[in-house]
This record gives C-alpha cells, structure tokens and sequence, in this order.
C-alpha cells in the first residue's frame, strides 16, 4: 500500500498529518469535515472524530492509537456515531486484511463506555 500522508511540523514542533486522499472514505471525510479558524485570520479544515477514528485506526501505528483513545475520551465515547465508525472502517480492515482493527476499536469503545468517558 502507497503512503498517501504528508508529515509536516511546524516551527514549534506541532505534528501536521495531510492526507491526499483518494479512496471514496476520504473525499467522504472531506464532504463531512468543517471549517475552523485555527488562528486569528487562518481557516483550516478539520475532519470529524469519527473520521479521525477511522484514518487513525486504519492507520494502526502506536502513535495513530493513541490519538484514537485521545479522541474517544475528548468526543465522549456516547457522542460518537459507532455505526459510521464500523461501516467505514470495516472495507478499509478488509482491504488490510486485518479484521482485528475493528476487535481493537470495540475494546476501546468498551473501555470508555464501561468508566463513563474517563
């Protein structure tokens, strides 16, 4: 599989991930994303907790679950929409060929849900 991620940081050390997407996921993420003024005068586009699950999850780096457990705890694990979630991630683990992505999402889930989020 072709990397298709851009590593960027910024001159305090901030990570910056781009992804130059392709696959029907990503432009799906796009059309879902938001505009935010990051800083005074800067708009970026940022993409939902849930499609941040997902290219991090899909991802599968230590670092990428992190920021997954990261942004379960940060959305609240009852905000989230756990069937777009599996609907989305579940061709791209296939793709993989590795269904243990999703066994690993639902732990986590579990985890959050089982302490209320903390």
């Amino acid at each position: 599989m072709v990397n298709r991620v851009l590593l960027l940081e910024n001159s305090r050390g901030l990570g910056i991930d781009v992804a130059l997407g392709a696959l029907p996921f990503e432009e799906l993420a796009v059309r879902r994303s938001t505009m935010v003024e990051a800083f005074p005068g800067v708009k970026l586009r940022f993409c939902s907790p849930e499609d941040l699950i997902v290219m991090k999850a899909f991802a599968g780096r230590d670092q990428d679950w992190m920021d997954v457990r990261m942004t379960i705890v940060r959305s609240g694990v009852e905000k989230l929409d756990w069937t777009y979630i599996r609907e989305q991630l579940t061709p791209l683990a296939e793709v993989k060929e590795e269904p243990e992505i999703l066994d690993r999402l639902e732990k986590l889930r579990q985890r959050y849900a089982g302490d209320g989020g903390h």
